[in-house]
């Protein structure tokens, strides 16, 4: 019967078994010879992990290892914070430049003696470049009221701060781009629980919001490499509807018949010169514009040449004299495919990683920052800080003739952005 035959057993036991008994056998033995070395493998992995991290911990500077420290105190205090377990076991290490400014930058919060969220003094310390390059004096004194700020939290009971279902969204969203390669470093999750901890007293669901507004606030360009989505949402949530007014499009401009889509033409049209034509820049603004609140809207944009913004009611739009800061024109320009500008005066130049083929715009106008983002990757890229006080009106402006400028409606999420024949169906 072939259920039934001899094998031999480990134990040298000669007995009968059945065949599946067997397999079942000579498998665990199979097994025995794979599992061990798979465990010690396991084991040397862990090692060789733990002894890679210790090494980094060796190597890091005395700024890298505040901040691994600094984490440790934040996590320890602050519910929902396992995302900084990554920055005190120095899996995620910043570069020291990086350090040295976020030292500074939050001991100019601590020593500021109103919350920056309850009014309009903001700390002065607020160029990163500065921030960076300060020197060891400042860093150490920066150090020192960061340390005696750390002391009360240590005080406080493990787990005992509850940050807020939008911050807690907004660390998993962080941790998660970090995880997949999106971010470089988990910055902006130790920013947050750092805001959290300083402003537990007020309205949670506000702090990412709050946090945002600091961030361009204090750093204009590049400040956050992603926005998570919950604040994404919050800012997206001020989308508007928006079209060109025929009356001020350059005579060179093809307008589309639902006045969403603009490109250079060929020929100059014949159209009534009114003062609020623009006639030497190829521009047009929006038909309304805003006084009060906050207003998003989206734009696809060309490879080579474009500029978006707002323009003050007061701004002239005759002739080629400069569209920047000092004619009343707040506004982002790409020229040759690869110069990005912010047109201040002088202008501020841009790295050529933040172009982006969609650009989101967001006023906020009470509180006097106009924001450009990558609409795709959901980046900072520039923010103007001002006081206003007239209305602003979008601009668009173009020399492609090969491919449109789209403004989107709210809620258009379409990826196609390809170089296709917009205009002409």
């Amino acid at each position: 019967m072939l259920s039934q035959i001899k094998c031999r057993l480990p134990s040298d036991d000669n007995r009968v078994c059945s065949l599946a008994s067997c397999r079942a056998a000579k498998m665990m033995q199979c097994l025995q010879f794979l599992v061990e070395p798979a465990k010690n493998i396991t084991v040397k992995f862990k090692e060789s992990r733990q002894k890679a991290k210790n090494e980094k911990r060796e190597l890091l500077d005395d700024n890298q290892q505040f901040i691994v420290c600094l984490a440790k105190d934040l996590s320890r205090v602050c519910q929902r914070s396992e995302v900084l377990e990554h920055i005190a076991s120095s899996e995620d290490i910043w570069p020291s430049v990086t350090c040295r400014a976020v030292i500074l930058e939050w001991a100019s919060m601590l020593e500021s003696k109103e919350r920056p969220v309850q009014t309009d003094g903001w700390p002065e310390k607020g160029d990163w470049k500065e921030l960076a390059l300060s020197s060891e004096q400042n860093v150490e004194s920066a150090k020192t009221l960061i340390f005696n700020w750390t002391k009360d939290l240590r005080a406080q009971p493990e787990q005992s701060v509850w940050p807020g279902e939008q911050v807690v969204a907004a660390l998993e969203d962080l941790e998660k781009q970090w995880r997949r390669g999106h971010l470089a470093t988990l910055q902006s999750a130790m920013e947050l629980v750092f805001w959290a901890l300083l402003l537990k007293e007020l309205n949670k669901e506000y702090i990412p919001q709050q946090w945002l507004i600091w961030k361009q606030k204090s750093q204009k360009i590049g400040a956050i490499p992603y926005i998570p989505q919950s604040v994404w949402d919050w800012i997206s949530k001020a989308a508007v509807e928006v079209t060109l007014d025929l009356d001020t499009a350059n005579p060179d401009l093809l307008i589309s018949d639902d006045e969403k889509r603009m490109r250079c033409g060929t020929d100059r049209q014949d159209v009534p010169n009114y003062h609020q034509r623009f006639d030497g820049w190829w521009c047009a603004v929006a038909a309304d514009g805003f006084s009060s609140g906050r207003r998003y809207w989206e734009a696809d944009v060309g490879e080579m040449d474009w500029r978006l913004g707002v323009a003050k009611e007061s701004a002239l739009r005759k002739g080629f004299k400069s569209l920047n800061t000092h004619t009343g024109y707040l506004t982002l320009r790409l020229e040759r495919g690869s110069e990005l500008k912010a047109l201040t005066v002088p202008f501020t130049a841009l790295p050529a990683s933040l172009i982006p083929r969609r650009v989101a715009i967001h006023l906020d106008y009470d509180k006097g920052q106009l924001s450009f983002y990558n609409a795709e990757s959901h980046a900072h890229i520039y923010t103007y800080n001002e006081s206003f006080d007239e209305k602003l009106f979008p601009l668009f402006g173009t020399v492609e003739m090969a491919k449109d400028l789209i403004i989107r409606s709210p809620g258009d999420r379409s990826q196609c952005l390809c170089p296709g024949m917009c205009l002409w169906g």
